[in-house]
């Protein structure tokens, strides 16, 4: 069924107001994917604030050219059937979901993606990317290494006194 005139252009303003606000996009190809399996990842993609797009890719590419950041990204890679990962909160968390998403469901195969700036992101990158830390993570992890060694301080000071 084809969409209306005005459908497209609410798309492509709701489009391009998620593009304005993204820190990255990341797109994979679902051929194959059930419904059941995207309900999957949309719940996993709601718990990072990430949105889950399945739209037209020339509407995408349409949303691209309003955004100075994006008139000049390369888009030829946007063809077949693709979803976007659209994350706005933390820099790597649409790379994060899908990566993460895609190493339980071989059927969904990342493609690429695009910063806030507009470089494109290889398939290696998006996987590179999707597998760091997140930045609550990387904090826990330098509290741990900072207190490990003054609690290995407060333990010696502690078996001294007992001695």
């Amino acid at each position: 069924m084809a969409i209306s005139k005005d459908k497209k252009t609410t798309l492509v303003a709701d489009l391009t107001e998620l593009l304005n606000n993204s820190k990255m996009v990341t797109y994979a190809k679902y051929e194959g994917l059930t419904v059941a399996e995207l309900q999957e990842l949309r719940k996993l993609a709601r718990e990072s604030d990430v949105k889950i797009k399945v739209v037209k890719n020339r509407l995408l590419k349409v949303a691209m050219k309003e955004i100075a950041a994006y008139k000049d990204t390369e888009t030829t890679g946007l063809t077949g059937q693709l979803l976007y990962a659209i994350g706005s909160d933390e820099d790597f968390s649409a790379a994060k979901v899908l990566a993460k998403f895609a190493k339980t469901h071989n059927k969904m195969e990342l493609i690429g993606g695009f910063n806030n700036e507009g470089a494109n992101l290889s398939k290696e990158e998006v996987v590179a990317l999707g597998s760091l830390p997140t930045k609550n993570e990387l904090i826990a992890q330098v509290v741990d290494t900072l207190l490990s060694g003054i609690n290995g301080i407060v333990s010696g000071l502690e078996n001294r006194e007992a001695k």
